[in-house]
Order: C-alpha cells, then structure tokens, then sequence
C-alpha cells in the first residue's frame, strides 16, 4: 500500500498541511520540524509527488537548454557536455530538471522552443549560443518568457540576462602574445560569422594589430563560411600565398586540432614553422604532441551562471537582467614559439 503524506504527518506528529510546506521548502517551517518531517519520510520511504505538486503550482520545474545545432552535432564539442555539467549543479540544487532541444534544423530547433515554452513544459530556457538576427532570441524576449544565454546577445544586451568572457580583450591578450614573440604576419580562422563570439575575437584581433601598427590582411581570416566542406583546401590556400603567415589563432581547439592535420599534410611543423593557439582549453589540447597553447573559458562557470541567471528570472518575473562575465586565462603550451 502506497505511503501517503497522512501517514508521514501521523509519525512525525505534524498536520498533513505541516508536511506539505516541508517538501516545499517553505521558509516560515523550523529547522527542527523540517528535519523531524524528512526523518519521518525516510523512515517510511515516502517519496513526493512533485508532477502533482508542479501541476498545482503551474511549474514543470525544468530548464529548456538550446543548443546552436542539433545534439548529434553538438555532443561531438567538448564544450557542451562541459557546459552541461555547470548548468546540471545549479539546476540540481533548486530541484530543477534540464530538457535538452533535439531538434536538427533551425527552424526545428525553433519550433521545438515554441512548443516547449508554449506547452509549459519547462519554466525557463537557456541558450547556448548567441547569433545575429536570431529569431529564436526574438521570440523569448517578445513573449517574457524567463531565459539566460551564454554569450553577448545581438540586441538589447541591457535587457537580457547573459554570461560571456570577454572576447575582445581574451583575443587583443593572444594576438599580443603572439607579436611579443616575434610575430607579424598572424592569421585567424574563426568561426561563423553571424556568431557574436566569432565577431567579438575577430574584432579583439585586430585590435591587437592596430596597436602594434601591423597592416590587417584580409587574406590571414579563413570563416567557417569559406571552410564549409572544403576545410583543408582553404587552410593550403592561406599557407600557399607568397607570404604565408608564421602563427594562427583559431576559433576554438577542435579547429586547431583540423589546420595541425592540413598542416602536417604540407609538411609544415608546428611550432617549428607556424605557430598555433586556440580556445576552450579541452582536456585532448595538452596531451597533443606539440601541447596546444589555448585559453580556457570557464565552460563550466559559463554554464553555472547561465543556470543562476535563468532561475532569478523564474523566481522573481520583476529581476533585474544581469550580465556576468567570467574570466578567460592564455595557457603558453609549446604549440607557440619565437621567431
């Protein structure tokens, strides 16, 4: 026979109504009868019905977690299982759930959040990603629902809850670190354009070579654009012009891993002959041979804060929007060296 809440309010000597506002956490209970009621619970392995109780209170107790493309694709970056993890602690400790978009498409992906939001199957959402003219983005902000998002947004960033690095300044930090050791012909192959993170890096590049009066060429930036499909032949085009540059910056490590392989099928060693730095730090990045120089973002504080900004907003509809940044520190591995 199922164990109801009668049964635990009879043994710990409480009202039912006294047992229900322990399970809710309700603030006005004593420490002492709240430890008295969960002992109680343990003792006869009564366990809430929180669907029931989330019905009543209109709350799925779920966070919607949407990634920039579909999870067969984004599982393959070490970056969210990462970011994950972060935003799994702080939904865990408020007793959230985490539903994840499965979608493959754009416009899936799209409908999916509008279903998910719609059909209040999660009280909040957070976005992985952050992009120009994002119609997703959009439809959170016109219609209030609660969300946070892990990068700049493109629009009303005073108006949005958001964590990010800085990228610029993180960028202006490798660039310059690369000119200290000599170098002047410095490439950057990012990622898609329309991505904020990718605009932000490009622009902290080539600040850095404004500040050390270094002509910016357009030539020595390789987009994810002018990659798709044809990767290998873009990276021998930037190494085949009549000056080829001596160090790259590449939008993320994965990234770097693929140019070192294009590289090594031009018989180009790294550092020895270019120079090779990238971003997010992956656990792979110091075992490679050279160890990669990288900088590591913080992926799991990024996914923490997110969480935090996103339950504020579930939690106080009036909160303020909050913009956190996290920090971003440059690993000198050996994948960099003086000319």
């Amino acid at each position: 026979m199922a164990i109801t809440i009668k049964d635990v309010a009879r043994l710990a000597e409480v009202s039912p109504a006294t047992v229900s506002r322990v399970i809710a956490d309700h603030p006005k209970i004593t420490p002492k009868t709240k430890r008295k009621v969960r002992l109680a619970m343990d003792e006869l392995g009564y366990y809430p019905n929180f669907q029931a109780r989330n019905l009543v209170a209109q709350k799925s107790k779920a966070i919607g977690v949407v990634m920039e493309n579909s999870t067969t694709l984004a599982f393959q970056n070490p970056f969210f299982p990462e970011v994950l993890r972060g935003i799994s602690v702080s939904a865990h400790q408020s007793q959230y759930g985490l539903y994840l978009s499965t979608s493959a498409t754009e416009q899936e992906i799209y409908e999916e959040v509008v279903a998910m939001t719609q059909g209040k199957r999660v009280d909040g959402v957070i976005l992985l990603y952050s992009k120009i003219d994002d119609k997703i983005l959009d439809y959170l902000l016109a219609n209030g629902v609660p969300f946070s998002v892990v990068g700049r947004p493109y629009t009303r960033p005073d108006a949005i809850s958001y964590v990010d690095n800085d990228n610029v300044a993180i960028a202006k930090e490798v660039v310059d670190h690369l000119i200290s050791l000599g170098h002047r012909d410095i490439s950057f192959v990012g990622g898609a354009s329309d991505f904020i993170v990718s605009s932000d890096r490009l622009c902290g590049y080539r600040q850095a070579l404004a500040e050390a009066e270094i002509p910016f060429t357009p030539e020595y930036v390789v987009t994810q654009e002018a990659m798709e499909g044809q990767e290998q032949q873009a990276i021998c085009k930037l190494m085949k012009q009549k000056k080829p540059p001596t160090a790259i910056v590449t939008h993320d490590d994965l990234v770097a891993y693929e140019v070192i392989s294009y590289l090594e099928d031009l018989n180009i060693a790294v550092p020895a002959d270019v120079s090779i730095v990238g971003f997010n730090n992956h656990t792979l990045s110091s075992h490679l041979k050279p160890p990669l120089s990288t900088v590591d973002i913080s992926i799991f504080d990024l996914g923490l804060e997110a969480a935090n900004l996103v339950l504020e907003k579930i939690n106080d509809g009036n909160a303020a929007p909050r913009n956190i940044v996290v920090p971003a520190t440059l690993i000198e591995r050996a994948s960099c060296q003086s000319l």
